[in-house]
């Protein structure tokens, strides 16, 4: 549903995966999580009142892309810990769109996600930086994209927060120009 410029994660995950990647570019993916927070606080602070009105029936607002974010930063929580205390563990997938809308209905405030999202990251920042670079290849096997390290998996986060930071920001302007 809200994935109409992206590659589908399900029908195209190694798509998908690539267009995440190619988000990164050669800048660094902590540096762009440790970012993050900052920038979803300027957007809220600049969509007003109209952080919770969808675009069009069926697309996201920008509190439920916000809201996805921190499913996605619970579910790589726990996939890279899988993958730094197991040997080569399976990454099960989850489908986002009953995440955000059986986990979030009502959506919480921005105030209740953002207390959730934010020491989350940081602790997952603090593993980051605390991992051997050796132990960053070690891999789980992800159902539909195959072996996945956590490095790459730490950097598929990094442009997930890009992508949906910048769904946010389209869904913020699509709102803004209906009145």
């Amino acid at each position: 549903m809200q994935q109409a410029t992206s590659p589908d994660p399900v029908d195209d995950p190694k798509g998908y995966q690539d267009m995440l990647v190619g988000l990164v570019g050669a800048d660094d993916p902590a540096e762009i999580q440790a970012a993050a927070p900052e920038l979803i606080r300027q957007l809220v602070a600049e969509a007003g009142d109209l952080l919770d009105r969808r675009p069009t029936e069926g697309e996201w607002s920008a509190l439920e892309c916000i809201a996805h974010m921190l499913d996605a930063e619970i579910v790589a929580s726990g996939r890279y810990r899988w993958i730094l205390a197991h040997d080569q563990p399976e990454l099960i997938g989850y489908d986002q769109d009953l995440w955000v809308h059986r986990l979030h209905a009502p959506i919480e405030s921005v105030e209740e996600l953002l207390a959730a999202w934010e020491p989350l990251r940081r602790a997952n920042l603090a593993l980051w930086a605390r991992t051997p670079v050796a132990d960053r290849e070690r891999f789980g096997v992800h159902r539909e994209r195959g072996p996945e390290s956590y490095a790459l998996t730490f950097t598929l986060i990094a442009g997930h927060d890009r992508f949906h930071l910048a769904q946010a920001r389209r869904a913020l302007a699509a709102v803004a120009r209906e009145g």
